[in-house]
């Protein structure tokens, strides 16, 4: 008779065990969740980093105005990028001596510390670094050329360990998806080189074949990979075309399956197209260009690659750089002189860009980054 007593008894601490470990998955799902979210801003008059905390509501908090240590004159422009585990933030300085400024990243605030400054090979338009976070790839507009450099334990760049020449205005050189090839525009040549690459040795070879053409006089800039990694998406700064490629990520080639335009519906003057990017979702392309101090959206078929525009929106002066938060739900970007930083809200059934509201950084801003903490 005492045994459906027992059963009554064991029950009862199970299934408080149960509530509580419910309880605290719950919490934890919840603190997981909030992870927030930082914005950088690389200012080249004013040789700093503008550092916001953005609000689920888009609203954007300053935090922090970080200086670049032992760098005296200002460059033409300071790129920026992010190691993968998100520990720490390296700018591109283009005054002599031409060097790369590490901070580290406080997971609790997104305020950046200065680690060191490691040496680059020359004024470098644009830094990257592989995916595994050891390699840090820069590009040299004036230079015509490309580099790679380690990544030391802390963070701060070693000694360059190849510097490859290229042909005219190398501008973006950045990795594939799968960290096996390295990409350079080269704008003045109007080429894509490619380059196969090691990330064990942390070498690059030239691929077969080593470039991919574009048509002439189109200046190709910046591009950007497909969270598929089936497409690749380029914006050529003299023409203002963006062109749509099919990516064959076993041998790295490129096959262009469509050409439009990142200029606003109707404008015949000069045209200045700078930045590009896609949404984490891939379902929206945005692309700006400094003439028309615009930005244009556009629809990506996930099946095909192919886009359809969505229209263009009026932005800060001569917008050279954006990015799109993490969420995909916000876009930000900087005007090399109105030195301001605009939010726009994401549309997210049509991709259409809705301006909230707009924000001082430092002078001369032209790169922006978004980083989730922790």
């Amino acid at each position: 008779m005492l045994r459906p007593t027992r059963r009554v008894a064991s029950r009862a601490p199970r299934t408080a065990i149960a509530t509580t470990l419910a309880f605290l998955t719950l919490i934890s799902g919840v603190r997981a969740g909030m992870a927030e979210t930082f914005a950088y801003v690389g200012n080249a008059d004013s040789n700093d980093i503008s550092v916001f905390k953005m609000a689920e509501s888009g609203e954007m908090v300053p935090v922090q105005t970080a200086a670049f240590s032992g760098v005296e004159k200002p460059g033409s422009s300071t790129p920026l990028a992010i190691t993968p585990d998100h520990r720490v933030l390296i700018a591109g300085v283009r005054s002599q001596p031409f060097v790369a400024v590490s901070f580290a990243i406080d997971p609790k605030t997104g305020q950046l510390s200065h680690i060191g400054n490691g040496p680059l090979a020359d004024s470098m338009a644009n830094i990257a670094l592989d995916r595994s976070g050891k390699f840090l790839f820069s590009a040299s507009y004036g230079g015509n050329k490309v580099a790679l450099n380690p990544l030391n334990a802390n963070g701060v760049a070693g000694e360059p360990k190849q510097v490859i020449p290229t042909g005219l205005n190398a501008h973006a050189f950045l990795p594939s998806p799968d960290n096996r090839f390295v990409f350079a525009t080269n704008l003045g040549s109007d080429q894509v080189l490619a380059f196969a690459f090691d990330a064990a040795t942390g070498t690059l070879t030239p691929s077969d074949p080593p470039a991919h053409k574009v048509p002439e006089k189109s200046g190709p800039r910046h591009f950007v990979f497909h969270p598929n990694g089936k497409f690749v998406y380029l914006i050529h700064e003299l023409n203002g075309d963006v062109a749509a490629f099919a990516y064959e990520a076993k041998s790295g080639a490129w096959d262009e399956i469509q050409r439009t335009t990142a200029l606003p519906e109707g404008f015949s003057g000069k045209p200045w197209a700078a930045d590009i990017h896609i949404t984490p979702d891939g379902r929206f392309l945005y692309a700006s260009d400094r003439t028309t101090n615009t930005l244009t959206a556009y629809k990506v078929d996930a099946t095909s690659g192919k886009l359809s525009t969505i229209g263009s929106v009026p932005t800060e002066k001569q917008p050279r750089g954006f990015h799109i938060d993490p969420s995909g739900r916000y876009l930000a970007a900087v005007g090399e002189l109105s030195d301001i930083m605009t939010v726009y809200a994401i549309d997210q059934s049509g991709g259409a860009l809705t301006k909230l509201k707009s924000y001082a950084t430092g002078k001369k801003p032209n790169w922006v980054e978004f980083v989730n903490l922790p």
